[in-house]
């Protein structure tokens, strides 16, 4: 399934709306002389939406409100995207696709700590559990078992990662390789 805005935001409009929550990007004459152009528009999505994401978790108090303020916040998002399956299903994969990105996105020169690759990969869990349940839904057999696949790998990575925490707080000792 392929999303498609049937009026999509151009930059100009994302920018505006960037200013409106006091976060207007700088736009360096130099390198955006006319402004910023359609090419950038991805990117400035992505800066909307991590303002957006920001104000959010700002607005959601802890507690006994948690509850409620997480509802209102869902059906925000629901009143936006509708309860139609395949396309919700098709923004939270998008959404677990980026989560799963942050989670272990350091320097390719430090190594992930076992816990964030536990975390990442219960992500990528979730993403290929949905893909299966997508692909089951249209029919896709063949892509029901190569997310299944790819499920299973992950889950695996999970608990590798799960035993390695707990070697590392001596809970568990390390397994020797065969």
């Amino acid at each position: 399934m392929t999303i498609r805005s049937e009026h999509p935001v151009g930059p100009d409009a994302i920018c505006a709306a960037l200013a409106a929550l006091g976060a207007a990007p700088v736009l360096d004459p130099e390198m955006w002389p006319e402004g910023p152009q359609d090419e950038d528009r991805v990117r400035l999505l992505g800066s909307l939406l991590a303002k957006v994401e920001l104000e959010l978790t700002a607005a959601i108090r802890l507690g006994d409100q948690e509850l409620d303020d997480l509802a209102d916040a869902v059906f925000g998002w629901l009143d936006q995207v509708g309860t139609e399956g395949a396309l919700a299903t098709n923004v939270l994969l998008n959404r677990l696709q980026r989560t799963a990105v942050q989670i272990v996105g350091r320097g390719e020169d430090e190594e992930t700590p076992a816990g964030r690759v536990a975390a990442w990969a219960c992500v990528v869990a979730a993403v290929d559990a949905l893909s299966a349940e997508l692909n089951f839904q249209q029919g896709d057999v063949e892509g029901v078992r190569r997310a299944l696949g790819r499920t299973e790998t992950a889950l695996i990575t999970v608990l590798e990662g799960m035993h390695d925490l707990r070697v590392a707080i001596g809970d568990a000792e390390e397994e020797e390789e065969e």
